[in-house]
């Protein structure tokens, strides 16, 4: 089948994600037609009417959840692959979107190395599991086919669902001084790297310098951290010039930017979860630069960021640039866009 006539659905309800999945697809594969969703019922609705050949589907929808959504699409359209982009890692999850019809499976943070390989895989008619879960034995269940299926195929017998929460951390703090700031953000990464996990942190360059004697007074092996590639520091101001278009971010850019940050941080975490956190002064930068309407839209692109990929978000702001202190209207705006907010 040519690739021009491929008809795709793509179903996430991030539109950021979304986007980087179309622009991704359409610039590599120059594909036909790629209409979009953002909730499981509309996802039903149109691959009933479409009957698309490749369906891109998230697990964490609105309404109605990835798994239930492929079993219902199995059977309005039976000869659509699907191919499962999430950010869940669970074995479980796996198995149970094997066992639904899926023909594949790739985590959002692996997107980058493995989506192309796998889109190109599953329109072959094959089977496609990200690398992480190499040696789970994942085709080696039932024989039984699913609809739509060749015979032969091996699939999973059908698992017990689970409710599964996505945790959702994206914080604000809002620090009297540079030296309580810096015991914030020396409390998060610590607890981050100390986890085994992988920090990004995007400051001023004091801000940065200053973090990192602390990160080894709390016996951080800080420099073996930044030889593994589990400590990524970048300059605040430069940063933001790689996704600021006029005085405002655009959100493909940043998308790019942060998503490409993301998957080199987790790449470096040994285990079969990878967990990243990431603080930084990019939208305080902006607020502090007069351009609150920027800084409100920066720290939405990193709420969605925050849901998306799992990542623990801290932003860190000078409590002294808000006339009116906490409790003010201005910093009752900014503190709507967190999950949580703290002071110091």
């Amino acid at each position: 089948m040519a690739t021009s006539s491929i008809r795709v659905l793509l179903i996430d309800d991030f539109h950021l994600f979304r986007r980087l999945l179309r622009l991704t697809l359409q610039n590599e594969l120059e594909l036909g037609a790629v209409v979009e969703a953002s909730d499981g019922e509309e996802a039903i609705e149109l691959a009933q009417a479409l009957q698309p050949d490749l369906i891109l589907l998230d697990f964490g929808l609105p309404k109605l959840d990835g798994i239930e959504v492929a079993r219902r699409i199995r059977e309005l359209a039976p000869q659509s692959k699907i191919l499962f982009v999430s950010q869940e890692s669970s074995i479980d999850i796996v198995q149970t979107a094997f066992s639904v019809g899926a023909s594949g499976y790739v985590v959002k943070m692996d997107v980058g190395s493995e989506l192309l390989t796998a889109v190109k895989a599953v329109l072959r008619g094959e089977r496609f599991v990200g690398s992480r879960f190499a040696g789970h034995g994942l085709f080696a269940t039932s024989d039984e086919p699913t609809p739509g299926s060749a015979p032969g195929n091996k699939v999973f017998a059908p698992l017990q669902r689970k409710n599964i929460e996505i945790a959702h951390r994206h914080e604000a703090g809002f620090y009297t001084d540079d030296a309580s700031l810096l015991d914030g953000f020396t409390q998060f990464v610590g607890a981050a790297l100390n986890a085994g996990n992988s920090a990004i942190v995007i400051a001023t360059e004091s801000h940065r310098d200053g973090l990192l004697p602390r990160l080894q007074a709390h016996g951080l092996d800080i420099g073996a951290a930044i030889e593994q590639g589990r400590y990524i520091s970048l300059d605040a101001a430069d940063t933001l010039s790689t996704f600021m278009i006029k005085s405002m971010p655009d959100e493909v850019r940043f998308l790019k930017v942060a998503g490409d940050l993301i998957v080199e941080a987790a790449k470096a975490v040994k285990g079969e979860y990878a967990r990243v956190a990431a603080c930084g002064e990019c939208a305080p930068l902006l607020w502090a630069q007069g351009n609150a309407e920027s800084a409100i839209r920066l720290e939405h692109l990193w709420d969605e960021i925050a849901k998306t990929y799992g990542v623990a978000v801290l932003c860190g702001y000078p409590l002294g640039g808000f006339q009116g202190g906490m409790g003010s209207h201005i910093f009752d705006k900014l503190g709507a866009v967190h999950s949580a907010v703290h002071s110091r």
